[in-house]
C-alpha cells in the first residue's frame, strides 16, 4: 500500500514538511487527495497494486467523500458505489 499511495504528492498538506496520503481505520483505508485527477491516478495505483497480490476492492464499501470543493464529477472507477458531498 505504501507503494501505491506514496510516489507522488497526491496527498492533503497535514504540517509544513508532510503530506497526508491516507488513514488506516481498522482493516479498511481512506484515501486522501486535493483534486480529483490526484484521486483517480491514486485509485488506479492502489487497485493495481492490490490485484498483484490476488486482493480486491471490494465495490459495495468504497465511497467517495466531497469536501469544500465545485467539483462534482466522480472518480470513473468501476470501486465505487456512491458519492458523498459535503
Amino acid at each position: 500500500m505504501k507503494t501505491s499511495t506514496s510516489m507522488e504528492k497526491h496527498g492533503i498538506q497535514w504540517t509544513a514538511r508532510m503530506q497526508l496520503n491516507d488513514l488506516d481505520i481498522v482493516d479498511d483505508r481512506a484515501l486522501l487527495s486535493q483534486t480529483q485527477q490526484q484521486m483517480q491516478e491514486k485509485t488506479i495505483s492502489v487497485a493495481a497494486a492490490s490485484a498483484t497480490v490476488g486482493l480486491n476492492i471490494h465495490k459495495g464499501k468504497s465511497k467517495i467523500l466531497q469536501y469544500n470543493t465545485t467539483q462534482h464529477a466522480s472518480i470513473r472507477s468501476q470501486l465505487t458505489k456512491k458519492i458523498w458531498k459535503m
